[in-house]
């Protein structure tokens, strides 16, 4: 089997005491062609959401493929409907990262609204500071309104640890909760928890930030392009919002350039689930699907399709 980026030591241990084991050992993906050759005559793939699942490489990995375990509980990356007509399982990794991903949240959000970030640059900047009633004036949590967008797993868990916070909470779903027009108009933060289709890109364009209040923010751990990031980036120069943590991105791992000149952001390179006992479940987990499928002959209970 090829797994497609370097993992935690004991994810590549499992996998060494089970399969014949290639790994592109490396922090960065394999390119395109690397991808294409490698998969080739493997029963087993592991791989990350830079990597792109479709007919091409399922026809370059060839016939006997068996198993594609995705490290990542997002798999807009991955043609489920093309590993079916292949006889393909495609695996992912739920709830494990539920709640790494809500604590990152929370952290985007206090370090944005108490301008954590600000207050860091301004510091190695050396520019001259003294304590001041006015420097730096924030906004605490306690009596806000969280808008989740959103209430699976890991919104549920990021509303547990707002209320800690004293926050009121509000959501919406496709079925249930208060529209997306009111939350996007009553919220003092709205932070997005959706996955990535049709319906969901772009969900938060100007329009929606039009809705918003000027002094509330937006926090995205979920998907980049459900942000319009050349829409967000006006608002915020024009103030039409307060501000903006990102850690996932439209055309990640690029940021549109705008988006960097602004004080009123925390951006973060997709650390939502960036903690070692998380990533470690995470392998876990492929290492399980890999397993069931290749050496148990089952269908692994991760399982987003039934080959």
């Amino acid at each position: 089997m090829f797994a497609t980026r370097r993992f935690p030591a004991r994810v590549r241990e499992e996998l060494e005491r089970s399969f014949e084991l290639d790994v592109h050992d490396s922090e960065w993906p394999p390119s395109r062609e690397e991808l294409l050759t490698r998969a080739a005559g493997c029963d087993g793939l592991m791989t990350m959401l830079t990597d792109r699942i479709d007919d091409e490489l399922l026809d370059a990995a060839g016939p006997q493929l068996r198993v594609v375990a995705n490290f990542a509980v997002g798999f807009d990356n991955v043609d489920v409907p093309a590993c079916m007509r292949r006889g393909v399982i495609v695996s992912n990794t739920p709830d494990v990262l539920t709640r790494a991903t809500a604590e990152l949240t929370i952290a985007l959000l206090l370090a944005l609204v108490r301008r954590v970030a600000e207050g860091d640059r301004l510091v190695r900047r050396r520019e001259e500071w003294i304590w001041a009633p006015n420097m730096l004036l924030g906004q605490g949590l306690a009596l806000r309104t969280l808008g989740l967008v959103g209430y699976g797993r890991i919104a549920q868990e990021v509303a547990r640890l707002a209320r800690a916070f004293e926050m009121d909470v509000i959501y919406t779903t496709r079925t249930s909760g208060v529209t997306l027009p009111e939350l996007l108009a009553t919220a003092d933060a709205v932070s997005l928890h959706l996955p990535l289709s049709e319906e969901t890109r772009h969900l938060i364009d100007e329009r929606a930030l039009e809705l918003m209040k000027p002094t509330a923010v937006l926090v995205n751990t979920s998907r980049g392009p459900i942000v319009d990031e050349a829409a967000l980036a006006l608002a915020l120069a024009e103030k039409r919002i307060a501000g903006a943590a990102l850690d996932v991105f439209e055309r990640e791992p690029e940021v549109t350039r705008e988006l960097l000149a602004l004080e009123n952001v925390v951006l973060t390179p997709h650390l939502g689930s960036a903690t070692l006992e998380t990533r470690e479940a995470m392998g876990m987990l492929c290492v399980e699907a890999l397993r069931a499928v290749l050496l148990e002959g089952r269908v692994p209970a991760n399982a987003l399709n039934l080959g």
